[in-house]
């Protein structure tokens, strides 16, 4: 089913365009299927976001279970359901969400997030 607000891509055409021709703004896929509870609550999160985030922002689902799609899934190692992918200008952007201790100047450490 997917989003009314948030367009499902399910055909590799349609990612391929999404990533070449969205320019000067990230493009955020999230790899998942329409029936799965987690998906369904990002989605939700997704939809009610997307007005704030679309000066910078374009977000679209994308159906994993579409035969088509399994370049991508094994092509970025998508194990997680849901996963999202991020693009800027048609570049993949690595994102870790691990963390990473952080010294401070007084000695004490910190847990921080990793960027890349």
């Amino acid at each position: 089913m997917g989003s009314v607000l948030l367009p499902t891509l399910r055909r590799k055409r349609e990612v391929d365009a999404a990533i070449r021709d969205t320019l000067d703004k990230v493009l955020v896929l999230r790899f998942g299927r329409a029936a799965d509870a987690a998906c369904l609550h990002l989605d939700d999160i997704l939809a009610k976001s997307s007005w704030d985030i679309s000066k910078f922002t374009t977000v679209a689902l994308v159906d994993m279970d579409s035969e088509e799609m399994q370049v991508y899934v094994d092509y970025f190692d998508i194990t997680l359901v849901p996963a999202t992918i991020f693009f800027f200008n048609a570049h993949h952007m690595k994102m870790d969400s691990g963390i990473v201790p952080v010294k401070l100047s007084d000695g004490e450490e910190l847990d921080g997030p990793i960027f890349r």
